[in-house]
């Protein structure tokens, strides 16, 4: 990168390489990964790294025979917007910032000004100046966490047609009830770590878990289990990335890109969240989560949906 480049070539590049890697789930997740090995003290990218594998497998289950009888194409086509939707917006979001830190760190010198072209709040414009200073690494990955929930509130989950259509629809609502859903943290083993997902809807539920699954992730005896997972197996959207490696059957999970084309989406005019809401304290305070093998009861829930599909198929013979 030359150090001659003016401010328009700066936004040209982070505007060039953010639609190229925003491509799908599969893009998106293998960007942040490298992005995180290239900059490890940028800690919160391995956690998006993590959910965005998370949501790709929660879209090819969409498609496995018990989603398929359970949830009417319609309903199946919506929950697969709302996890393509967030998982786009976020990274629209994020990605110029993770691109802006490589070239400060490339000119020795912070370029963190520019966030304002990418409508980022000022917020993390602030809390990346003072991750600059500081190399408070725990500071801006809770930050991050927090910008990203505030994110995607609006545009998605307060939506007119995900809060009509998806979040008041039978199918999430009974999700939510049993806690069916949560971020798993694969490893090579028969042990899966994670956390369930409780009222998807509020804000600081997200924030929490974030914070949940970055503690998990990065505790000593999850992280080197994690990294020799993620160093080994690409992202295909397939459950059986890590699947392969349970005592149990498959759940037949499809490749994402054999079966979803690449979504093309309308960004909006952005208003920076933190003036209409504010930040909680409790959002800013670390949490830490004891790890647990969840594993059982994670697939326990899963075959209840099996039990109840194959129900169903039995009445209709």
């Amino acid at each position: 990168m030359a150090l001659e480049w003016s401010k328009q070539d700066y936004i040209y590049y982070i505007t060039k390489m953010t639609k190229k890697h925003n491509l799908d789930n599969i893009s998106r997740t293998i960007a942040y990964q490298r992005f995180y090995l290239q900059f490890p003290e940028i800690k919160w990218a391995l956690v998006a790294s993590l959910v965005s594998r998370n949501a790709g497998w929660n879209m090819t289950d969409l498609l496995i025979p018990t989603y398929r009888e359970l949830l009417e194409p319609k309903d199946r086509e919506r929950l697969f917007m709302t996890y393509e939707r967030a998982n786009w917006l976020i990274f629209s979001d994020a990605y110029p910032q993770l691109l802006l830190y490589k070239l400060s760190v490339k000119l020795q010198h912070p370029l963190f000004h520019l966030l304002k072209h990418y409508n980022v709040s000022t917020f993390m414009i602030n809390e990346w100046f003072h991750f600059w200073k500081t190399k408070d690494c725990q500071r801006l990955m809770i930050a991050l966490i927090i910008n990203e929930q505030n994110v995607i509130q609006k545009p998605v989950i307060e939506q007119s047609f995900f809060k009509k259509r998806v979040f008041r629809s039978p199918p999430y609502l009974l999700q939510n009830l049993l806690s069916m859903n949560a971020v798993l943290i694969p490893t090579k083993s028969n042990k899966i770590f994670g956390h369930f997902v409780k009222d998807f809807t509020r804000t600081s539920n997200r924030i929490r878990l974030g914070k949940q699954i970055a503690s998990i992730l990065y505790s000593s005896g999850v992280y080197p289990k994690y990294m020799s997972f993620a160093l080994a197996v690409d992202h295909t959207g397939s459950r059986n990335d890590y699947e392969r490696y349970l005592m149990q059957p498959s759940s037949g999970n499809p490749y994402l890109r054999k079966v979803y084309p690449v979504i093309t989406h309308q960004d909006i005019i952005r208003k920076d969240w933190l003036n209409s809401g504010g930040i909680s304290k409790a959002w800013q305070t670390p949490i830490s989560c004891k790890p647990k093998d969840i594993s059982s009861r994670f697939y326990k829930k899963r075959s209840l949906l099996a039990a109840y599909y194959h129900m169903k198929w039995f009445i209709k013979l």
